[in-house]
């Protein structure tokens, strides 16, 4: 397990239960760590679906959602926020 590998694992420690994460989704949660490492608290919704496309682009790279996150639906934008906010309480855990 790499130190890329604990922080994604935190990350995942952090969200909430009703949250479903995709299967076979620990490169997805990788990209993760980057983001908490490279802004930490500062990461947005917007981030985490850049760093979902780059992985899906190697899953599905016909997936509808494969678009800039402001030309996604709300309620489809709406699914990366308890993602961005597992990573900035990841983070608060991490820097401190």
């Amino acid at each position: 397990m790499t130190y890329l590998d604990s922080l994604a694992a935190l990350i995942r420690s952090c969200l909430p239960p009703e949250a479903e994460p995709p299967e076979d989704s620990n490169g997805l949660f990788r990209l993760y760590a980057v983001l908490l490492k490279a802004k930490g608290v500062r990461v947005t919704d917007e981030d985490v679906h850049d760093a979902w496309s780059a992985w899906m682009q190697t899953v599905n790279g016909t997936h509808e959602s494969l678009v800039p996150f402001d030309d996604l639906d709300p309620r489809i934008r709406a699914y990366d926020a308890p993602y961005a906010e597992a990573i900035r309480a990841a983070a608060r855990r991490y820097l401190t």
